[in-house]
């Protein structure tokens, strides 16, 4: 089973505009957030982000942007 946070409230924002496909959102999230779709990240399942902001921290492209424990 996997876990789930609060339903509709995680504040990840995914600029795919910016993302350079280096995979480092989905090697650092520890809930499997994203995945690598069209040689770019997206979204496979915000319900189950936490917020603690490793994929924002850890993009060099700063396609990521979290507000770290709002939801």
């Amino acid at each position: 089973m996997k876990h789930r946070y609060i339903k509709n409230v995680a504040t990840l924002k995914l600029d795919r505009a910016k993302c350079v496909g280096c995979s480092r959102c989905v090697e650092v999230c520890p809930h499997s957030v994203f995945r690598i779709e069209e040689k770019t990240a997206a979204v496979e399942d915000l319900d189950s982000c936490m917020e603690c902001g490793a994929c924002a921290r850890n993009c060099p492209a700063k396609a990521l942007e979290v507000k770290k424990g709002v939801g």
